[in-house]
């Protein structure tokens, strides 16, 4: 299983950014897809998720209305439009996965699969 992160880097606050995944290797159908970040001094938290099964995305509290999570199954690809940003959304963002969910909500899982991340970094 590999997972690809693209987008990120600097944004003002108030800005926009949008952060791509692509993902291969899967050898299921059953799976969750997340974008995981981590702040400085801070545990990782699932900021948004879905899982293949189908069902509603879900997102972080403090990102819902501003961040907007997107997915293309077919084209292993999924998205993160990221607006109105704050200077607290700065972590690193990192694409994950997790296999063998079912229905079970995806934003209480442990994700064992992560892409490398890329560093968000919102100016005040």
């Amino acid at each position: 299983v590999q997972l690809v992160e693209s987008g990120g880097g600097l944004a003002q606050t108030g800005g926009s950014l949008r952060l791509f995944c692509t993902w291969t290797g899967f050898t299921s159908d059953d799976y969750a897809i997340a974008w995981l970040r981590q702040a400085p001094g801070k545990e990782r938290e699932v900021v948004s998720c879905v899982n293949s099964a189908g069902g509603s995305t879900s997102y972080l509290d403090a990102v819902k209305g501003r961040f907007t999570m997107s997915s293309d199954i077919t084209r292993n690809t999924v998205a993160l439009q990221m607006n109105s940003l704050k200077p607290e959304d700065t972590a690193v963002y990192y694409c994950a996965s997790v296999f063998g969910l079912g229905w079970k909500w995806c934003f209480t899982q442990q994700y064992s699969h992560r892409g490398q991340g890329t560093q968000v970094t919102v100016s005040s």
